[in-house]
């Protein structure tokens, strides 16, 4: 007989929590769980989605902030390199709070948090007002960025390994579609003289809808403890650095790009802010819209394989860019850009499905079987996503500084592209030598000893 999927609070701790949460048991998950789990992943979606509007709010800000505001191009970098870095320093501690406190509990803590950056920029967002001042409410910005992690973290333990792609790509496109969200909502209220606060001021209602529904339909998952010996499993295991970089390629170039991508046509091309925000949203929308599709195409062919050729297109994009800058072809820089968010969204999605599968795949190697392989799966792949998210995210630090400094150096984004047609390079050349250059066997036979940190591409 199948147990059930929810079951009263224990006396000492409150709020909704689900005692038997098993997964991988198609029965139970056909019964129960799917219903369960979907309806948690829509409200996590709800809440990041949000988070991810708020953290990248200054990406749009800072183009609408003219010369009475007294900042440079290179003070408008810094400011959205600093909240990018807030944002991805957040990552490690949201992602242990899902264990502390739940993934329902911390999903309306984290939610009701993002009012303290969205109400602080309502009340400084005038001409006169300092440049710290500015980086100083930028940063509490970086909050946003958190909510990725611990939402990640809460959904990857609701679904099962074989639906884990396209979940956690549903989950993920959802939130960073929150970032062409921003982008449009200022196009329509900022570039209608509604000005920035009028734009907050409607978040600020959202963000508390968002706290208040996950209040009342999310579930946290009695098993999933507080397991501090998982977070350093995950930290001594190659493959959560291997992951984080190539993350960094990935989502790293998406939010970096998010919050460049107005500036650097404003500044290199000349547009004005309202013609840069009549075409920078699309760019994040696509990406954020194929996210999906990565995690869906790495389910059936395998994500280390979508990820190697995803860097190859990556990498040819860039190169356009650099012909495209080096020209000054609006037009063409434009599309090529556009096609390099297409390209990251992917990449974010097959990139994050094979985490699960790389730590399934060790757990099957070190003999584990049925549940105890899923569990095993789940603790490294939980604990291992907000230490990837997080170094992937720095990589939007550095893009940003990179775009600094190429135009404090050269007046344009050159050699910043140069610097990430390397990278790109650099993230195929990993991606294929760990995960697709061995056979499936002499790759088992690693794994199962540990020496070498290589898998099939087969197996994630």
């Amino acid at each position: 007989m199948t147990a059930p999927s929810t079951a009263p609070a224990p006396p000492s701790r409150g709020g909704r929590w689900i005692q038997h949460w098993d997964p991988e048991n198609e029965t139970f998950w056909n019964e129960t769980g799917e219903r369960t789990a979907k309806r948690n992943l829509l409200f996590s979606v709800l809440s990041e989605h949000i988070g991810f509007s708020v953290w990248t709010l200054w990406s749009v800000l800072v183009l609408f902030m003219g010369p009475e505001y007294g900042l440079t191009p290179a003070d408008k970098f810094l400011l959205t390199s600093m909240v990018t870095l807030v944002g991805a320093a957040v990552r490690v501690p949201y992602t242990f709070a899902v264990a502390v406190f739940g993934g329902r509990n911390w999903t309306v803590v984290s939610a009701s948090l993002l009012l303290v950056p969205t109400i602080a920029a309502f009340v400084v967002m005038e001409p006169g007002t300092s440049f710290s001042t500015f980086l100083l409410v930028g940063l509490l910005a970086g909050v946003g960025g958190g909510n990725f992690a611990s939402s990640m973290t809460n959904i990857n333990a609701f679904f099962p390994l074989r639906k884990k792609g396209w979940a956690l790509g549903l989950n993920a496109g959802g939130g960073n579609i929150g970032v062409p969200v921003i982008q449009l909502a200022a196009l329509a209220i900022i570039g209608a003289s509604g000005g920035p606060r009028v734009l907050l001021g409607i978040y600020i209602p959202l963000i508390v809808v968002a706290a208040v529904l996950a209040a009342l339909f999310m579930d946290n998952i009695e098993n999933v403890k507080n397991d501090t010996g998982a977070a350093k499993d995950a930290a001594k295991d190659w493959h959560t650095w291997i992951m984080a970089f190539l993350y960094i390629g990935t989502f790293g170039s998406f939010i970096g790009y998010s919050f460049a991508f107005g500036q650097v046509l404003t500044n290199q091309f000349g547009r004005t802010p309202l013609q840069a925000a009549y075409v920078t949203f699309i760019g994040p929308l696509l990406g954020s819209l194929i996210r999906p599709v990565g995690g869906r195409l790495a389910d059936r062919y395998g994500g280390a394989r979508i990820t190697l050729y995803n860097f190859v297109a990556m990498g040819a994009a860039t190169a356009v860019l650099i012909v495209a800058s080096m020209e000054k072809s609006l037009a063409l820089f434009t599309a090529a850009f556009v096609v390099l968010f297409v390209l990251t969204g992917l990449g974010n999605g097959s990139t994050y499905k094979m985490i699960p599968g790389i730590f399934q795949t060790k757990a099957l190697a070190k003999g584990l079987e049925g549940e105890a392989a899923a569990a095993y799966g789940r603790r490294l792949s939980g604990a291992s996503m907000g230490l990837i998210g997080a170094v992937g995210a720095l990589g939007g630090v550095g893009i940003n500084l990179a775009f600094r400094q190429s135009f404090l150096s050269y007046g344009s984004g050159t050699g910043a592209f140069v610097a990430f047609l390397a990278c790109y390079a650099l993230c195929f050349a990993v991606t294929w030598a760990v995960y697709l250059r061995r056979s499936a066997t002499a790759a088992s036979s690693t794994a199962a000893t540990e020496t070498k940190p290589q898998l099939s591409y087969a197996e994630v």
